[in-house]
């Protein structure tokens, strides 16, 4: 079907196709119709579900059914196309925390065929530059709460300052705000009649490797994607609350918090206050939450109040966004008593695309392939390994990387095949075993280490509140390595406690596994959505050995 977006300027900077992976759409399920428009066809299912009256999007202040929030919508697409004048296939800037304001003005903005470019809250005005250049926004949508950083962004710029630039979630409804200006707009839009190809939005990494990039997904990956995992694994009823700490910028969390609860007519809870473990555990008991997304880091932080306080009617915990140690995994499960539903995902393909149930977890793993995708553990020229054998991870299936105007295309999709940077093994029963980043491999003295493995076994210390390990540069040993240590409140930084971690290690692991040099710190380097930027500590390591 012909693209219904009039401003090419995405397919145009989309890498050519012999350098695409292989989108493969085998199930029934993902045979997709070439007219398609994602959130069109999230509200028409709810409605056909009959789900229409039922909670959609929830917080402390009001309650939208799936009716309303669409009419909200339709309000808010009323203004970007008939107020503002976007035409399909101009790109509009979102910023702002996880609300229902953000989640309507991101729902209008794909409805009416205009391509989302969200963007992390906590994004400085030099980062936020470097976003509005790649993707060149028509206009931009902001929290009033976060516009600072954005305005002087959106203001070095003269051609892009004479650009639209709206505010939501403003005290009383602002008059000249994104909400002011959609009460006068009809309560009906008609939706964008995109094809299913049409791109949907760009999601930019979160940078745990330097500089993010723009994956593009079309309106058929996000409704693709719907058909794998949360159908697969997930299963969420209409009955279920969710709520979460990832961003709704970060693929993870637009998934687990708007996109999969719509398409399985369950609701979201978006507080009001920033989250911390303490008040995640009581939200989840005073909203009978019964689905959480978070990071295995908050996590762990929030187990001793989970076993304090209880967690209420959580049935299922979803922990992505990096890797899930099994110490961790225990804790929680002791603590909450729900086993905790691991998965690995990639912004580039949207979201989880191996993980298993929490009734077929198998201790260690992080799963079994999603169905609809294809999984294998490869060597470094493509050739797929031994059962048992660490190698790199390739995976294709209905959704896939497409970087915009960016080289480094190249090397993640290859001959079909996606691949996300991890280093994995598999078993014989199809279960894959997380080692780390292909590029986290600590080589020393002639040994493949993992760093997250080193990680496990420091944070299986009860003086370990959190760890990153790295390798440093070393002449004689090739590397060594490094582990970065934040302590438990009450436990001494000095040498004794050093000498402890250190055999808690060699008793845990191979003894040449063991961080030579343990570092104390106060804070971990981490992303926006809880990743750990190892790169950071990589190179604080390798400025320590000049």
């Amino acid at each position: 079907m012909a693209s219904a977006q009039i401003d090419r300027f995405v397919q145009d900077r989309l890498p050519p196709p012999d350098q695409w992976p292989a989108f493969c759409h085998e199930l029934p399920e993902l045979q997709l119709p070439p007219k398609l428009n994602l959130v069109q066809t999230l509200f028409e299912r709810a409605a056909a579900n009959g789900h229409a009256e039922r909670p959609m999007l929830r917080s402390d202040v009001r309650t939208l059914s799936y009716t309303q929030a669409q009419i909200e919508v339709n309000r808010i697409a009323n203004v970007l196309t008939g107020e503002l004048g976007l035409v399909p296939g101009n790109r509009v800037l979102l910023r702002g925390g996880n609300s229902i304001a953000m989640a309507l003005a991101w729902l209008a903005v794909v409805q009416s065929g205009l391509i989302a470019v969200a963007t992390m809250p906590l994004l400085r005005a030099r980062e936020l530059t470097t976003i509005l250049d790649k993707a060149q926004p028509s206009a931009a949508l902001c929290d009033v709460h976060l516009q600072d950083e954005l305005r002087s962004a959106w203001l070095s710029d003269t051609a892009r300052a004479a650009l639209p630039f709206l505010v939501f979630n403003t005290p009383d409804v602002s008059p000249g705000s994104l909400e002011a200006l959609a009460q006068a707009k009809s309560t009906h839009a008609s939706p964008c009649p995109t094809a299913a190809s049409d791109i949907a939005l760009l999601a930019f990494t979160s940078g745990t490797t330097g500089s993010p990039k723009a994956a593009v997904h079309s309106h058929g990956d996000v409704l693709a994607a719907c058909e794998t995992w949360p159908r697969n694994v997930l299963r969420a009823t209409p009955d279920d609350i969710v709520v979460g700490s990832p961003p709704l910028a970060f693929t993870f969390g637009l998934g687990g918090l708007l996109i999969f609860p719509m398409w399985a007519g369950a609701s979201v809870y978006f507080p009001s206050i920033p989250y911390t473990p303490e008040a995640m555990v009581m939200l989840i008991a005073q909203v009978g939450a019964t689905i959480c997304y978070t990071a295995p880091t908050f996590y762990r932080q929030m187990a001793p109040f989970a076993k304090r306080h209880g967690v209420g009617r959580l049935r299922i915990t979803v922990s992505a966004g990096e890797g899930l140690p099994d110490a961790t995994r225990q804790l929680w499960k002791d603590a909450s008593g729900i086993e905790m539903l691991d998965g690995i995902g990639a912004t580039e393909m949207f979201h989880i695309f191996i993980s298993s149930a929490p009734e077929t977890v198998r201790r260690g793993a992080i799963g079994q392939v999603v169905p609809g995708y294809t999984a294998r553990i490869v060597d470094d020229n493509g050739h797929e390994l031994p059962i048992g054998e660490v190698g790199r991870l390739a995976v294709k299936g209905p959704t896939g990387c497409r970087y915009l105007d960016d080289p480094r295309q190249r090397s993640y999709a290859r001959d079909g095949w996606n691949f996300p940077g991890d280093a994995f093994r598999q078993d014989a029963d199809g279960y894959f075993f997380y080692h780390a980043r292909t590029d986290d491999m600590i080589i020393t003295s002639g040994y493949n280490v993992a760093g997250p493995e080193v990680e496990a076994a420091l944070l299986a210390h009860p003086s370990v509140a959190e760890c990153g390990v790295v390798g440093r540069p070393d002449d004689e040993r090739g590397m060594v390595i490094v582990a970065y240590v934040v302590l438990k409140p009450g436990q001494l930084p000095d040498g004794a406690q050093t000498k402890a971690l250190q055999d808690h290690v060699k008793n845990t692991l191979a003894p040449y596994k063991y961080p030579r040099d343990v570092v104390f710190v106060d804070q971990l380097p981490r992303t926006e959505t809880g990743k750990l930027q190892r790169f950071a500590l990589r190179k604080l390591a390798a400025s320590a050995s000049t």
